[in-house]
C-alpha cells in the first residue's frame, strides 16, 4: 500500500499509529503536506531566532512581534480540525518564507551574525514545488523513533500553546517572553538531537504552557468577568439564529454586539458553551442558549439548526456531499474550509459580521432537538467562593473523591466509557471537568452533594488552568506538601494538541498518575512512553469496573 501522507497528532489517528492515505479528521494528503511544509518554514524562523538575542531598535521589536503573531496563527491553523483549505495554508507558507528571508537579512546583513548552512534556512520554491518539498520534510523525516517522539510531543505542546496565546492576544494580553520561547523552541527542534535535552525541552514546554494558560485566564476574566454559576437553556426559540462554534470569546462578543437589535438569537455550540458563564457576555438577552452537543455530532445538528454557523476555531467536521448547510457556514481566524466564506480581521482587530446576520434573518428558526438546562460556571473563583462548603463536605466524608474528567470528546465508540464511568461513580464522588469531554455526562441526572453539583464544569479546554488552580487551592487548604496527596483522581480524555499542552502543564506542576484515554498517543514511542510511565505514572484506561477499583473509588 502506497502511503500518501503521514499524520499521528490526534487520538483518532488510523490504527493508533498514523493516518497514511487520508486523515481520519477529513484532511486530504495535499492539506497534510501543506501543513508539514508550513511547520518546516516556522522551524526556520526559530533557527534564526536562536542565533540572535532579541533586542530593540530599527523597529526590531515590532518586527519580532509580527513574527510571534504569525507563528501563533500558523501553528493554530495546523491543529486537528482547524483548517482544511490548502490555499490558505499556502498563503501562510508564502508569508513565512518572506518573513524568514527578511529575518535573515536583519540578522546577517544588519547585525553581522553568521547563520548555519541549513536547508530550513535556504530552501525556497514556488507553489509548484510545495507539495514535493513537503513530502521530504514531514514528520517521518526524523528517522530516529525516540527523537521523533520527543520532538513531536514538544511540537504538539507548542501548537496547543499557540492557541492559548492567540486567544489572549485578541483580548489585548500578550507575553513576549512566552512567544519568544515558542519561536526559539521551534528552532531547537531542528538543531537538537540529544534525547536528554529534548526530554528537558518537553517539560520546559509544560512550564511555559502553565504561563500561557494563566495569561488566557487573565485575558478572559479581565474582559468578561469571572465565570458564575449559570443555568444554560438547551432548547430552541422561535426566532432565527446564528450558531457559534469553536472557542474564541472575542468573536462571540463582537457578534452579540453587532446583532443585538437584529431580531435574531445567538446560540453556542460545543466548546462555546462556557460563553454563557461570563457576566459581560450573558448580559446580552439574545444569547439564547446552547444548541447540540460536542463537535463530532455537528453534521446532523447543523442540518437541524437551519441558520448560519460561525467557526471561530478548530473542531470542523467536513460536511457530506449532500449536506444542505454547506452554504451557510463561515470561518474566521486560523480556520478555513474550501468554499466557505472567511470573515477577515481588520487592522483594528475588528470583524464585520453583517453578512452572517443578514443571512440569519432569511432562515427558519432552529429545530428543537432537546429541552432542558445544564449548569456550569465552576471556574476557579467560583469554586474558591464555595471553598468552605467543599472543605466541610470533604472533612465530613460527604465528598470522598474528586475525579478530573477534563479533555475532549470524539467519535470513537470507546469514548462511551466516559459516560459509563460517570454513571458508575459512587455518589460521594464529584467530577471536575473542562473541555468538550463533559458532553459525555453533563446532561446526566447525577445529582448533588449537599447542594454541590456532582459535575463542576470550569469551562472550555482553554479553561483547564482553573482545574490546576483548584487543585493547588485544595492542597493549601488541607495543608498538604504534595498535590498528589489530594483526594483527586485524573481520568482524562484527549483528542488534539490543546490536550497535549494541558498534559505537559500538569506534569510540570508535579501532578502524577494521570490516566489518558481512550488510548495513549500514537506519537509516543515505546521508550518515551516508558519514561512517562516510570517518572510520572502515566497510564491508560481499562474497563469501568477495573478502573473504579484501580482508582480506589469502590
Amino acid at each position: 500500500m502506497n502511503e500518501k501522507m503521514f499524520c499521528f497528532q490526534c487520538q483518532e489517528t488510523a490504527g493508533g499509529t498514523g493516518c497514511k492515505l487520508s486523515g481520519v479528521c477529513g484532511k486530504n494528503p495535499e492539506v497534510a503536506h501543506a501543513q508539514d511544509l508550513l511547520i518546516y518554514v516556522l522551524k526556520g524562523l526559530g533557527v534564526i531566532a536562536n542565533h540572535h538575542q532579541h533586542g530593540c531598535g530599527e523597529n526590531y521589536c515590532d518586527f519580532r512581534k509580527g513574527i510571534h503573531a504569525f507563528v501563533n496563527d500558523a501553528l493554530f491553523s495546523t491543529i486537528t480540525n482547524a483548517n482544511f483549505d490548502v490555499e490558505s495554508i499556502y498563503n501562510r507558507i508564502d508569508e513565512g518564507l518572506k518573513l524568514r528571508d527578511a529575518f535573515k537579512d536583519r540578522v546577517v546583513n544588519n547585525k553581522g551574525i553568521a547563520l548555519p548552512n541549513l536547508d530550513v534556512l535556504e530552501w525556497t520554491g514556488t507553489r509548484a514545488d510545495y507539495d514535493a518539498k513537503a513530502q521530504q520534510v514531514g514528520v517521518l523525516s526524523e528517522t530516529n523513533e525516540d527523537l521523533r517522539s520527543l520532538k513531536e510531543l514538544t511540537m504538539y505542546g507548542l501548537k496547543g500553546m499557540a492557541a492559548y496565546l492567540e486567544h489572549a492576544a485578541r483580548l489585548g494580553q500578550v507575553d513576549d517572553d512566552n512567544n519568544e520561547y515558542m519561536l526559539q523552541t521551534l528552532g531547537q527542534l531542528v538543531t537538537c538531537n540529544d534525547a536528554d535535552a529534548l526530554t528537558a525541552l518537553v517539560l520546559k514546554t509544560g512550564e511555559w504552557g502553565v504561563k500561557a494558560m494563566a495569561l488566557l485566564d487573565k485575558a478572559n476574566t479581565t474582559a468578561y468577568g469571572n465565570p458564575e454559576i449559570t443555568e444554560v437553556n438547551i432548547g430552541a426559540g422561535d426566532r432565527p439564529g446564528i450558531l457559534v462554534s469553536g472557542h474564541d470569546l472575542h468573536d462571540i462578543e463582537q457578534l452579540l454586539e453587532q446583532s443585538k437589535d437584529a431580531g435574531i438569537d445567538i446560540y453556542t455550540h460545543s466548546e462555546m458553551l462556557p460563553a454563557h458563564y461570563y457576566p459581560q457576555l450573558k448580559k446580552y438577552s439574545h444569547l439564547k442558549g446552547n444548541y447540540g452537543n460536542a463537535w463530532w455530532k455537528q453534521r446532523e445538528e447543523f442540518e437541524a439548526f437551519n441558520g448560519p454557523i460561525l467557526f471561530t476555531t478548530n473542531c470542523i467536521v467536513p460536511p457530506t456531499a449532500n449536506a444542505t448547510y454547506k452554504d451557510r457556514v463561515f470561518t474566521t481566524n486560523s480556520t478555513g474550509f474550501p468554499g466557505w466564506k472567511h470573515i477577515p480581521t481588520d487592522a483594528n482587530g475588528k470583524k464585520d459580521f453583517s453578512e452572517i446576520i443578514a443571512l440569519a434573518k432569511t432562515c427558519a428558526a432552529p429545530k428543537e432537538i432537546e429541552t432542558g438546562k445544564i449548569v456550569g460556571g465552576f471556574a476557579h473563583e467560583q469554586v474558591f467562593a464555595l471553598a468552605d462548603k467543599v472543605v466541610d463536605a470533604v472533612k465530613s466524608g460527604a465528598i470522598r473523591k474528586f475525579v478530573v474528567m477534563a479533555g475532549c470528546d470524539g467519535r470513537m465508540k470507546s469514548r462511551n466509557y466516559y459516560t459509563d464511568f460517570a454513571q458508575a461513580l459512587p455518589n460521594d464522588c464529584v467530577i471536575l471537568t473542562a473541555g468538550c469531554a463533559k458532553y459525555k455526562y453533563n446532561k446526566l441526572a447525577l445529582g448533588d452533594i449537599g447542594g454541590i453539583p456532582r459535575v463542576l464544569d470550569a469551562g472550555q479546554c482553554n479553561d483547564s488552568y482553573s482545574l490546576a488552580l483548584i487543585a493547588l487551592k485544595l492542597k493549601e487548604v488541607f495543608g498538604l506538601s504534595d498535590v498528589n496527596d489530594l483526594p483527586i483522581v485524573y481520568n482524562i480524555a484527549w483528542y488534539e494538541q490543546k490536550a497535549v499542552i494541558v498534559l505537559l502543564a500538569l506534569l510540570s506542576l508535579g501532578v502524577k498518575n494521570i490516566h489518558l484515554g481512550p488510548t495513549l498517543p500514537g506519537f509516543l514511542s515505546p521508550n518515551v512512553a516508558n519514561v512517562l510511565v516510570q517518572n510520572f505514572g502515566i497510564g491508560t484506561i481499562s474497563t469501568v469496573d477495573e478502573d473504579l477499583k484501580a482508582f480506589g473509588l469502590v
